[in-house]
């Protein structure tokens, strides 16, 4: 059992996944319950590794195991693999651990040759059938074993429907079929130098083989990359007794969903295409009927179908994306996955289930993806009188978007490249395309339905899209959008819905996003779960309502610096930064104290009653001043028009650059900014220090509750802290006096020097808080310069598997993180309440989130658009960490990420 490679259906189970991968286990797992499965096997996931590591040779030991397996299947089938006159037919499909929609290689009709064919006619009593069945097998055999592409074999079809007058494959006359064979073979024989195996077994290796190799094809890449999924799972291979949805009017095949992927709505969604193969659903080729015509056409199979699709989903726990076939009248069950469905679905899908006792508060938490949190973030369509909708089409994946539109995948990875936003459009899009899908901001495919490519793939990205719009022609060759009267061309401006489905002309007025009642609920369940806090890093007073609008529960991060940017501020900055003399400078800093007093005057009365985290000065003060190459042009431009005598504004810029170039340094980053800046220039501190007091003391007697924190920056010594810990205790007691006591304010620092973390025991004797900048601390402990690094080598790196993630995305627990661990460690040995926190860019990152809540830290500071995704990750770090989970308890719930 250790060593076994291939296991039939009923010898698996869901827990055999890593081995079984997604697709495998879930077979087991519907075989188990007494679905209508076919019968079948499953090549581990073992085995493909086995195939890149001994260089694509497949041993004959697993030919030995599946060679036993086929004899499984024949006995069950009563049909025997190659049979000249009862040949047995199989399909093949890759399955990878995690779902990989449409990324891997499929054969259908195995087993077909020459003489199988006729066999086969003879025991269908079909021979225009078994001819349809030969020629998609030849086409998919050729593409998927030998390399040739898809567009060699679409042609001759296309030609061979027209001359037909059919829409498809399946309306073809024999004698149509029987030229489409052959020169089908011909374009394999040109291409290859070969013909396709006539023996099966040949044929049947030779498939598993280009699954395995499917694994490494550079769509395959791309979304694993995207998608985060380890390059070393591998995939398994199904391999089943063929089902032939395209055998007659009573057969077909389908998609269906137990709930609305894009809603979550409680109803079977799904699509049915009458006498075809499944791929034509899956590849969009085809614009399947809804499921209500299954219904229509054949009730009894569509109430066999609904009875599977309630026991999946009472069995899963989850929204299922299930795969069927029907042949003369029975309904056959391919596949079942956790659909990929929208955050809103999934959010309340998770919340029905939750409140209808399917799964847990826990689960139901557990179930969401942060990630498609920002889905739920997507503007939408401000409908307007004016705004011209051009077409409808299926609402495949939601959020609204206007862009640029291109006609292929290169394009829009090469345009958004350049910063510009694109609508990638396409007839239907293929997994060959997924470089374009990603770079796109938005999707429109011509043909297609709610379970296509590209709906599925857009659906997982979060990405807007419309599918199936029939009305709409699209002509390649001259790269055009033509819809009615109008014709739109490359780099055109043109708006989707994916929401509703409409395509408009031009750009469009956008509406922001509001808190779904399901994503206020289970945000609530976060917050009942979480351990640590969720803070926001807010600017401006506007950025803070935001911040409260989502939940947060404090301002982790307020940066001072950034309130100095506006037009009306900089040149308040900039004259403290030229200042000649000490007395000037103070003069100017007295007029930039009542501006500084106001915004935190309006951030604390929104955040009543909660922590408001205010970093003093940061950056060096040369980056208030303009660069010196523009004051240099500005100096000769005044040069050439001033009149004599009037030099006042040329002595102005005179002592600005003068000033730049004494404030110019070698490096930046390490230079005088934070608290070196604070120590050299007192006066800069008191002033923020005094207007943070004032704006408390106005607040205060307004009845409002201030909870001011006073972050000192870029602390690596002691001594630093010290120093200006007296500087805010003399100017709190100074301004607050006897209102001192209802003012308790905090002092702290940012830890983002190595040096602080290693002697924060030290450092923890003068300060009441920590808060990790771990952006800083990540560049400051690996050496790197995040814009150099990201912009020159980080990508190779990841690439090359030196790093295991960008550092500056994904927290390197190791080095960074190891650095937080010692901090927090030395800092509670001498104050074990001391409060810490996180406010890099790492907190708004699952995995990282995950580090944070198991390293003991009270709060995670982010963005305000992030304050939803990290209230839901933190409740998951407590759930992962307590397992509390449904499962945990013995209960018999499927678990599948499929």
């Amino acid at each position: 059992m250790k060593n076994k490679r291939v296991f039939l259906f009923h010898e698996g189970n869901a827990s055999m996944r890593e081995l079984l991968g997604g697709k495998g286990a879930d077979l087991a797992e519907m075989t188990k319950a007494g679905l209508p499965v076919p019968y079948g096997f499953t090549i581990t996931t073992a085995s493909c590794r086995d195939y890149y590591t001994h260089l694509g040779h497949i041993p004959l030991t697993l030919i030995d195991e599946i060679r036993t397996a086929l004899r499984s299947l024949e006995q069950t089938s009563n049909k025997r693999f190659g049979d000249p006159l009862n040949p047995l037919l199989l399909a093949v499909r890759s399955g990878a651990v995690t779902s990989m929609p449409g990324m891997m290689d499929t054969i259908l009709n195995l087993g077909l040759t020459d003489e199988t064919v006729e066999g086969f006619a003879l025991a269908t009593g079909d021979r225009r059938f078994a001819l349809e069945c030969y020629a998609r097998f030849i086409q998919m055999y050729g593409h998927v074993a030998m390399d040739i592409e898809n567009n060699a074999f679409s042609k001759i079809l296309q030609q061979l429907n027209r001359e037909s007058e059919a829409e498809h494959i399946g309306q073809l006359p024999i004698e149509k079929l029987e030229e489409l064979i052959s020169q089908y073979k011909q374009v394999i024989l040109h291409r290859a130098k070969k013909s396709i195996p006539q023996n099966v077994e040949d044929q049947l290796i030779d498939a598993v083989r280009a699954v395995f190799r499917s694994w490494s094809n550079p769509r395959a890449k791309v979304y694993r990359k995207v998608h985060k999924i380890p390059e070393d799972q591998g995939t398994a291979v199904s391999v089943q007794e063929m089902i032939f949805g395209n055998r007659d009017e009573t057969s077909g095949t389908g998609v269906l969903f137990t709930r609305n992927p894009s809603t979550g709505g409680n109803e079977m969604l799904g699509e049915y295409l009458p006498a075809a193969q499944g791929e034509e659903v899956v590849s969009g080729t085809r614009t399947p009927f809804g499921i209500t015509y299954l219904k229509q056409t054949m009730p009894s199979v569509y109430e066999q179908l609904h009875e599977a699709a309630s026991l999946l989903e009472e069995l899963y726990g989850d929204i299922q994306d299930i795969e069927f076939t029907i042949e003369k009248g029975q309904l056959y069950i391919l596949q079942t996955r956790n659909a990929r469905r929208t955050a809103q679905a999934a959010m309340k899908a998770a919340v029905d289930y939750a409140e209808e006792g399917i799964i847990t508060k826990e689960e139901a938490l557990i179930r969401i993806e942060p990630e498609h949190l920002n889905q739920l973030l997507h503007q939408s369509i401000k409908v307007r009188e004016e705004d011209e909708i051009i077409a409808s089409g299926l609402p495949a994946s939601p959020g609204a978007v206007s862009g640029q539109l291109v006609f292929d995948a290169e394009t829009a990875e090469s345009w958004a490249s350049l910063g510009k936003r694109v609508i990638l459009v396409r007839r239907e899009t293929t997994p060959q395309d997924i470089h374009g899908v990603i770079a796109a901001e938005g999707l429109l495919t011509l043909r297609g339905g709610m379970t296509s490519h590209a709906a599925v793939v857009a659906r997982g990205m979060g990405t807007p899209c419309v599918c199936g719009c029939e009305e709409l022609e699209l002509r390649e060759d001259t790269k055009e959008l033509i819809c009615s009267n109008q014709i739109f061309r490359e780099g055109d401006v043109i708006s989707i819905d994916g929401g509703t489905g409409k395509v408009y002309a031009g750009e469009i007025e956008l509406r922001e996003p509001e808190i779904s009642e399901e994503l206020t609920r289970m945000l609530d369940w976060a917050d009942e779960v979480k351990r640590m806090k969720v803070f926001a890093n807010s600017d401006h007073p506007h950025e803070v309502r935001l911040a409260r609008k989502w939940g947060a529960e404090g301002i982790g991060l307020c940066r001072t610096e950034h309130m100095f940017l506006s037009p009306s501020r900089l040149p308040l900055v900039q004259r403290v930064i030229v200042a000649g003399s000490n007395q000037e400078r103070q003069e100017a800093l007295q007029r930039l104290l009542p501006v500084q007093q106001s915004d935190f005057v309006e951030i604390f009365m929104e955040m009543d009653g909660l922590p408001v985290t205010i970093r003093l000065l940061d950056p060096p003060l040369h980056e208030f001043l303009p660069k010196l190459e523009v004051l240099e042009g500005r100096r000769e431009h005044l040069k050439m028009i001033t009149l004599d005598g009037d030099t006042d504004e040329l002595e102005k810029v005179d002592r600005v650059m003068q000033k730049v170039k004494e404030l110019k340094e070698s490096n930046p980053m390490l230079g005088q900014r934070g608290a070196r800046l604070g120590i050299v220039f007192p006066e800069i501190y008191d002033m923020q220090i005094e207007a943070i007091f004032r704006a408390a003391l106005q607040c205060i007697h307004q009845g409002i509750k201030v909870l001011p924190e006073i972050m000192i920056p870029l602390i690596g010594h002691a001594n630093e802290l010290s120093v200006l810990r007296k500087l805010v205790d003399e100017v709190a007691e100074q301004v607050l006096r006897e209102e001192r006591i209802h003012c308790p304010y905090r002092v702290g620092t940012m830890i983002e020097v190595p040096r602080a973390a290693l002697t924060a025991s030290q450092i923890a004797e003068h300060a009441d808080f920590f808060s990790f900048g771990t952006n800083d601390l990540t560049q400051m402990t690996l050496g790197y310069s995040r814009d150099d690094a990201e912009r020159k080598f980080l990508n190779h790196y990841v690439e090359q598997k030196i790093l295991p993630a960008n550092p500056f995305e994904v927290l390197d627990q190791e080095g960074v993180g190891e650095l937080i661990r010692i901090a927090l460690e030395q800092g509670r040995s001498l104050k074990p309440e001391l409060a810490a926190g996180i406010c890099g860019e790492h907190a708004g990152e699952r995995d990282s989130i995950f580090f944070f809540h198991n390293a003991g830290l009270d709060y995670i500071s982010c963005s305000p658009y992030r304050v939803p995704f990290a209230r839901i990750a933190a409740a998951q770090a407590q759930i992962q960490t307590s397992n509390i989970t449904k499962t945990s308890q013995g209960e018999n719930k499927v678990s599948s990420t499929a």
